[in-house]
């Protein structure tokens, strides 16, 4: 036998209804007591929130400000860059990956030095919007050190498949052996020896300009490439 469900019954006599105006009167009253409550603490916290939120807007606008001056003094001393062959001579094989770095910088390049244990043959990866994609693999050696053929080797096959460079570029304070820079020069990996270095660094001419690097063809994205496909198919 299925149950009745229970139903509320209204007040039934004088005493009831005062029952029930007491119960609603003391509901009312707690919810008005409530509204008061939370009005009175929004007024009491509300400047410690827009305190905070105008600080916060100060902060983020210093250091936005900061950062865009700190960024247009390094432009501006990386556009008139020289480094002395006596100098990079002096410098950590580190130092030397952020030399170039920012020798590229200087030229018009994007570029972030990325050398470490197990680099695959790339210290610095640059971007350039003509150019293409660049990679350097730098070799600080002693005065008078010699960069033979296995490093071209290296670079020639990590370059492209493994950093998806247009352009490969082996960097030394020294020199390179005669079987090195023919090799190179036949496997398109472009070398740059003390000479050179002190052309680029030291003078300032730019990289692209000092091997003659041509302008790459503008890249299409994979998606715009099948549109064109598929409109020539149709």
């Amino acid at each position: 036998m299925a149950r009745r469900r229970g139903r509320l019954r209204r007040p039934r006599g004088t005493g009831e209804h005062v029952a029930a105006a007491i119960v609603a009167l003391a509901a009312v009253t707690l919810v008005v007591r409530l509204a008061l409550t939370a009005r009175d603490a929004a007024v009491h916290v509300w400047p410690l929130w827009a305190g905070l939120t105008a600080g916060g807007v100060e902060y983020w606008l210093w250091r936005t400000l900061r950062c865009a001056r700190t960024q247009r003094a390094r432009a501006a001393m990386l556009a008139v860059l020289r480094i002395t062959l006596e100098e990079v001579d002096a410098m950590s094989d580190q130092d030397f990956e952020f030399a170039l770095r920012d020798l590229l910088t200087r030229d018009g390049w994007s570029a972030r030095q990325v050398g470490k244990q197990g680099d695959q043959a790339a210290d610095v990866i640059g971007h350039h919007r003509q150019r293409g994609r660049i990679v350097l693999q730098a070799k600080h050696t002693k005065v008078g050190g010699k960069v033979g053929s296995a490093v071209m080797y290296q670079v020639k096959g990590t370059a492209g498949p493994v950093h998806g460079a247009d352009i490969a570029v082996v960097v030394t304070n020294g020199f390179f052996t005669r079987d090195a820079k023919s090799w190179g020069e036949r496997h398109q990996v472009h070398w740059v020896d003390r000479d050179r270095l002190r052309t680029w660094a030291e003078h300032g001419t730019p990289l692209h300009d000092l091997l003659r690097l041509s302008q790459q063809p503008a890249r299409r994205s994979p998606r715009r490439r099948a549109l064109r496909t598929t409109s020539t198919a149709a």
